[in-house]
């Protein structure tokens, strides 16, 4: 998982509901995956401050820690909500990668993964970020 920092958050619009979507999302310069993306509170934690958290679909073998994060939102999976257990938060998570997943295959979606905005000139900046 992959969290944005608060200025990229709060640089976000603030008219995109919270919630589960999914899309693809790039680490530095390398391959582009699946991802969810949580947008809101995480209520099961009592976030005090608004998080986008990326959740890319795939194993690193290293961390990215300070790499740049692009990300696309294709579509949304459903609002926040709060769980009355931990069990209950894990087992929403697997469901939202499955749907992601068999989305994210369908070829309207498929295409934007070869989206030139995932390859960039090398350290270009986009939108301040």
């Amino acid at each position: 998982t992959a969290n944005f920092s608060e200025q990229v958050v709060e640089s976000f619009p603030s008219d995109i509901p919270t919630g589960i979507y999914y899309g693809w999302a790039c680490v530095g310069n390398g391959d582009v995956h699946k991802m969810v993306l949580s947008i809101g509170w995480n209520p099961f934690y009592k976030n005090i401050k608004k998080s986008v958290e990326t959740h890319i679909i795939h194993t690193f073998k290293e961390d990215f820690y300070g790499e740049i994060l692009s990300i696309v939102i294709t579509g949304y999976i459903r609002p926040e909500k709060n769980f009355d257990s931990l069990d209950a938060l894990i087992s929403a998570i697997q469901e939202d990668i499955e749907e992601a997943k068999r989305q994210l295959d369908l070829p309207e979606h498929l295409k934007l993964k070869e989206d030139n905005f995932f390859h960039l000139p090398e350290g270009k900046i986009v939108n301040n970020r």
